[in-house]
């Protein structure tokens, strides 16, 4: 009872700001609430910073509920479904996750950005945008201001690709396939995935939705990496090999995968994680230092201007050296 009501202030920040941006999300879909929840706590921290007693349930937010979120988005994954895609666009989506990950770790390294903030954008833009991000920040230890950072500078790429993709879809004469895989592997947040491609045909949403689904699941794989490196490389602070939350994670897609979980209780599920992720991404907006992202300048901006660019252009190359164009 003592750690619910030191926890209740700043829960009651979050919530409210997470129903203000599912609220908004009504009338902008594209935006999807969890940006909007950490655009808007980012403003509000921008104007007033809510109150010293409020930080416990802020912190709780942006960290419990975020790994339970991540859970609860296992039980809406089946790690069979990068089978089901084929093997046929494996090497498209995993040349763009290489891609990504490379050029995270040399770019970033030339721009000078800490390395914190370039694994996020880079694991952002080869993954799955904001949901990777939030899923490995804790294993990297990113600050708030990071991951905030991190997330708004692939928002916005995702809204160019909105817009740009399908003209230059139909300019480069792409099948439907062809649209749908590059959706797919180099845009990153499912709204934004969605709008550009059934903007350019029902097949191409179709097939980029199964290729976005299939790209999520590589979340586990690059987790248990990173974990390994950070637990390697800790000798003062011994880590686990793996989150707890992480397993758990893991638990839930295989119970989907085996049809433990039903499509009404899946969809119930995605429900929750889904708010889930915006109330604990209003968290992050909250806490998030506005002065320390200032002075973090427009270097990780430029990372993820060039990665995106990169991404964008290397599934074409592998779509055209696979036939899949």
């Amino acid at each position: 009872m003592v750690r619910a009501r030191l926890l209740l202030p700043g829960l009651a920040w979050t919530a409210a700001i997470a129903l203000v941006a599912w609220l908004l999300a009504k009338v902008v879909p594209l935006l999807g609430a969890p940006v909007l929840a950490i655009l808007i706590g980012l403003a509000v921290s921008a104007v007033r910073r809510p109150a010293v007693r409020a930080t416990p349930g802020i912190s709780f937010s942006s960290t419990a509920l975020l790994q339970l979120a991540i859970v609860l988005l296992g039980s809406t994954l089946a790690l069979g479904q990068i089978l089901r895609v084929g093997a046929r666009s494996l090497p498209v989506m995993l040349g763009t996750l290489a891609v990504a990950l490379a050029g995270a770790a040399v770019l970033g390294r030339l721009l000078a950005v800490s390395p914190r903030l370039r694994a996020l954008i880079g694991v952002g833009t080869g993954i799955c945008g904001a949901s990777a991000i939030v899923a490995i920040s804790g294993i990297v230890e990113a600050t708030g201001a990071e991951i905030a950072y991190a997330i708004s500078t692939i928002f916005v790429f995702n809204l160019v690709a909105v817009v740009l993709f399908p003209p230059l879809g139909r300019l480069f004469h792409l099948s439907q396939h062809g649209f749908g895989l590059w959706a797919g592997t180099a845009v990153n947040d499912t709204s934004s995935v969605v709008a550009a491609a059934f903007a350019f045909g029902h097949a191409a949403g179709s097939q980029a939705v199964v290729v976005k689904l299939t790209r999520t699941t590589l979340i586990v794989p690059i987790a248990l990496g990173l974990s390994m490196l950070r637990a390697r490389g800790d000798v003062v602070r011994p880590r686990p090999l793996v989150p707890r939350f992480l397993v758990l994670f893991v638990l839930a897609s295989v119970l989907n995968t085996v049809g433990l979980i039903g499509h009404d209780a899946r969809r119930a599920l995605s429900d929750t994680a889904l708010a889930l992720i915006t109330t604990a991404l209003a968290g992050v907006g909250l806490a998030a230092d506005i002065g320390q992202m200032r002075r973090t300048g427009v270097r990780p901006l430029v990372l993820g201007a060039i990665l995106w660019v990169c991404v964008a252009t290397v599934s074409l190359l592998l779509q055209r050296a696979t036939g899949q164009l």
